[in-house]
């Protein structure tokens, strides 16, 4: 094998400063990529760019001639890290100083020589735009065409108009010297074609969205509506009561606060067989009408089950009846009662195309066959409406260019142009996603956030799901929903591209786009088995783009509907069966990743994003069909893994919920495996691991990786043990499966994560191995006692120290609401690091303050109630104790923020240091 310089990602990293900046990020809105237009399970920039910056600079040792020590080495890779720190910051996403800096050490690492950086499965784009933004030529591929005018959108379009000044009369007549950097020009265009687009289609359509009457205990007079709430209905199965019932699964529209009562819908029978509704403040809300089993009839208390409700629907016998208004006054936002007299709106047009797989699951099954019928007459106005206007905007605008001085070459975007027809084509586009966005949250789909006081967007979560009591967006309210609303989103992303450099995005198979680069460094986040169909979703948006950029981009929006059949997934409902799917991913999978293995750049590692929870066990072992896959091609493709790293990809608030929730993707690095690989027995095989595992096993812990991450962690220093062998063999002569690799693997990650016990107080490890049997049920006194003098304790010794109880010959574990709520360490004269985990848990529960005073207090026995964490999240998990493996998770994702919290001021005098 050809020698190479070693990369910095495949020998350190400062992964807490990345982790913390990537899902930090989750929580930025305002011209992040993200909000140029929805696609799902996007990576966070800052990850994407360490990655590829590490992937391209070397690491110290690579230069034993500059670096001849490990402490000569250590200070330039601390030197190093100060820039990727930097790197990594949103706040230096445009920062030219910060930028330069890290290109310098690119060019400086590849000799001049800088690679193309490829993408096979770009989706929203993020990889290839942070290969432009380190100013590398970016190349990307996807399938799917709404993901590929989505990364053309970032980093195809916004280079070819750089720099330009705004075309649009109003910008052009302003007095005063304007420097327009990046593509900032071309998104003041968006702007202004944007808001003349509202602006029109108000004239046109405004009538439709009339103002309501304020009653006069809300000042009286007329007041903006910002969305109206309706209820779906079916006619009641009680012969005795034939009226329509309403179907709602809840009728708060504003919780209690200590400011404010609550406001709910309140709901009458009439005598003429209509339900009446009124707006009610204070007191409680019921319960709606829909619950998990069914409905109930609101006239008559009648059972409602969904099979009747479902074949209403089918029959086309579901109605929707408004139930309220949320209009916007001069005393802030309120509820106003409607009339039941809207006008009567027949739509002209409305998308076709088959509702299909999995987002037919929910919706499907109550009569919404195709992507049209998630939309009201009203909402199809609308939007049809708007998208009328595109023409118009776009003859402007091509006016307008020319006026301003671009060329009349009349080429076409699509084809490379960059005259007036094509920047006319580019302000289409974007104007286009506007009315994507618009879909989005103008859909019978979207539902009231009551805590938020806000209407929600159709893919609030990856899935079509049927919604009761939909929330319809007045398209001109100025307020969350509205057009003008969403129409600021997109020019802000623009305004922060870097629009720089070359950018290719193709719509293309991955295998097919791999094989026509020549040696790039190829960095990618693969499809992760049969976790979402992005196919099956991105229809929603496919058929409004096909009407609205058909002609600007025709080969992208050919077929009706996007590509299914050649879809990287493993789809039974495509396939026909379980084993048919897994065949086609792993089939499809090899083949993407034997392109990698032959066409990637020797100089640097190829990098891939994966996350997958392993969630199948028999009596061999855990492991995973989506791992195994993936992990099988890569090992067969003649990779092997010379790194991995967990990288923070998501906010902390649902994993302190949801135990099976992952926090991170697993990026692993590879290189061509040696051509004279060694062969090893099983044996070895577990002997390797038992010696590789433990030690990154602790730099994860140290960077506080979440519990629920830590098994699909290991997979990966696990697996770069196992592909650097040739090939494993089992105690029959067969070679070891990749999925018996994977149990192994989780099989050493317990004995790892169990022998930290050792590490604990008697008192504490008679705990752990009690909990491990009994978990807080109670247990005979007698294998209590045999067990307390096993662990060097007394039964009465761990009953002293205030954790367990004894009764009737019986023991037991206190639960952590039973423990003492004054407990302090400090004058505890039996302190266990039992204690100290279970009340962090329990003041984590009640507040991050509370929990980081006992941190602070506990000194270096915190370290140990946090890997005391780890080790009963996984007893928990594995004993399927879902609230208990949440607390333990809970406890490690908070740790950081108790970390900062707790040293913000010294510890009292008089504090104890627990450590045993």
């Amino acid at each position: 094998m050809t020698a190479f310089k070693r990369k910095l990602i495949e020998v350190a990293l400062p992964l807490d400063v990345i982790n913390a900046e990537s899902a930090r990020e989750k929580s930025i809105r305002h011209g992040h990529p993200s909000t140029l237009h929805l696609w799902w399970a996007r990576r966070p920039l800052a990850a994407a760019r360490a990655v590829l910056w590490s992937s391209l600079v070397d690491d110290p040792s690579s230069h034993p001639d500059r670096f001849p020590t490990e402490e000569l080495q250590e200070v330039e890779r601390q030197r190093l890290f100060r820039i990727l720190e930097e790197l990594v910051k949103w706040e230096n996403s445009n920062n030219e100083q910060v930028l330069d800096a890290a290109k310098a050490e690119i060019v400086a690492s590849c000799d001049g020589d800088l690679p193309r950086v490829l993408d096979p499965f770009c989706g929203g784009g993020t990889i290839p735009l942070e290969a432009q933004r380190l100013g590398l030529d970016a190349l990307g591929g996807d399938l799917n065409p709404v993901a590929v005018l989505i990364s053309k959108a970032m980093v195809e379009i916004p280079p070819r108009f750089a720099g330009m000044a705004p075309v649009n009369p109003e910008s052009r007549a302003e007095s005063g010297l304007k420097t327009w950097e990046r593509a900032q020009g071309l998104a003041e265009d968006v702007r202004y074609y944007g808001k003349w687009m509202r602006d029109r289609a108000f004239e046109k359509i405004g009538h439709l969205y009339p103002k309501v009457q304020l009653p006069d205990d809300q000042g009286g007079g007329e007041a903006t509506v910002i969305a109206w709430i309706w209820a779906r209905t079916v006619e009641s199965p009680d012969p005795s009561w034939s009226g329509h019932v309403p179907l709602v699964k809840s009728w708060l529209l504003r919780p209690k606060s200590s400011s404010a009562p609550a406001v709910w819908i309140q709901s009458a029978v009439g005598d003429d067989g209509v339900v009446n509704f009124s707006i009610k403040e204070g007191g409680e809300a019921p319960a709606g009408t829909v619950k998990r089993q069914g409905a109930t009839c609101l006239a008559t208390g009648t059972p409602m089950p969904f099979p009747y409700i479902r074949a209403e629907a089918q029959a086309g016998r579901m109605g929707v009846a408004p139930m309220a208004a949320v209009v916007q006054t001069e005393n802030g936002r309120r509820f106003s009662p409607v009339s039941r007299d809207i006008p009567e709106i027949k739509s002209v047009w409305k998308p076709g195309g088959l509702l299909g797989g999995k987002a037919k699951v929910n919706v499907g099954l109550y009569g919404f066959k195709e992507w049209g019928d998630l939309f009201t007459d009203r909402q199809m106005v609308a939007l049809s409406t708007f998208s009328e206007l595109l023409d118009e905007a776009q003859r402007m605008a091509e006016r307008d260019a020319s006026d301003a001085g671009l060329v009349q070459d009349g080429q076409e975007l699509s084809g490379g142009g960059g005259g007036s027809f094509a920047y006319a084509e580019a302000v289409r586009t974007y104007l286009a996603f506007t009315i994507d966005k618009c879909c989005d949250y103008w859909s019978t789909v979207v539902s009231w956030h009551v805590n938020r006081q806000v209407p929600t967007n159709t893919f609030s979560r990856q899935a079509v799901p049927m919604t009761w009591d939909f929330v319809e967006v007045n398209p001109f309210s100025g307020k969350t929903g509205s057009f003008e609303s969403l129409a600021t989103w997109v020019p802000r992303v623009i305004d922060r591209l870097p629009a720089i450099g070359f950018g290719e995005i193709i719509q293309r198979d991955a295998a097919a786009r791999v094989a026509e680069v020549a040696s790039p460094l190829i960095s990618t986040d693969p499809p992760y088995y049969d976790n979402i169909m992005y196919a099956d979703l991105a229809d929603f948006f496919h058929v409004w783009l096909r009407r609205n950029l058909s002609d600007v981009w025709p080969d992208e929006l050919a077929t009706l509907l996007t590509p299914k059949a050649e879809e990287l997934v493993a789809s039974s409902y495509r396939t026909g069966d379980r084993k048919s799917a897994k065949e086609f991913f792993e089939q499809g999978m090899s083949r993407v990743l034997g392109e990698v293995g032959s066409r990637q750049s020797g100089d640097f590692p190829a990098t891939f994003y994966y996350a997958f929870k392993q969630s199948e066990s028999d009596d061999a072992g855990t492991a995973s069909t989506g791992w195994e896959t993936f992990l099988e091609g890569l090992l067969v493709s003649g990779l092997a893994i010379v790194a991995t790293w967990p990288i923070r990809t998501e906010l902390t608030g649902a994993l302190k919920k949801n135990m099976s929730v992952l926090a991170s993707s697993i990026v692993i690095a590879c290189r061509p495996r040696a051509v004279l690989a060694p062969l090893a027995s099983t044996a070895e095989f577990r002997a390797a691991l038992r010696a590789e595992l433990p030690s990154a096993i602790r730099v994860m812990q140290k960077g506080a990786i979440a519990p629920v991450d830590l098994a699909q962690s290991a997979i990966g220093p696990g697996m770069a043990v196992f592909s650097q062998f040739s090939k494993v063999v089992e105690a029959d002569g067969s070679k070891m499966s990749v999925r018996r690799a994977l149990q192994i693997i989780n099989e050493v990650l317990d004995e790892v994560v169990s022998e930290e016990e050792t590490e604990f107080d008697s008192d504490t490890r008679w705990a752990v191995t009690w909990y491990r049997q009994f978990g807080l049920n109670p247990g005979p006194y007698g294998t209590a006692e045999t067990l307390s003098k096993a662990k060097n304790t007394s039964v009465a010794g761990v009953i002293d120290a205030g954790f367990a109880k004894s009764h009737d010959s019986k023991v037991w574990l206190l639960d952590r609401a039973d423990l003492n709520p004054e407990w302090d360490p400090g004058t505890d004269k039996r302190s266990t690091v039992w204690e100290a985990t279970q009340h962090l848990v329990r003041r984590l529960e009640s507040s991050e303050s509370e929990a980081a005073a006992l941190r602070r207090q506990l000194g270096g026995t915190a370290d140990r109630a946090r890997q005391l964490a780890y080790l009963l999240y996984r007893v928990a998990e594995q004993k399927g104790w879902a609230q208990e493996a949440v607390a333990y998770n809970s406890l490690v994702v908070a740790w950081p923020e108790l970390e900062r919290l707790a040293g913000q001021r010294q510890p009292e005098p008089g504090h104890m240091n627990l450590e045993t």
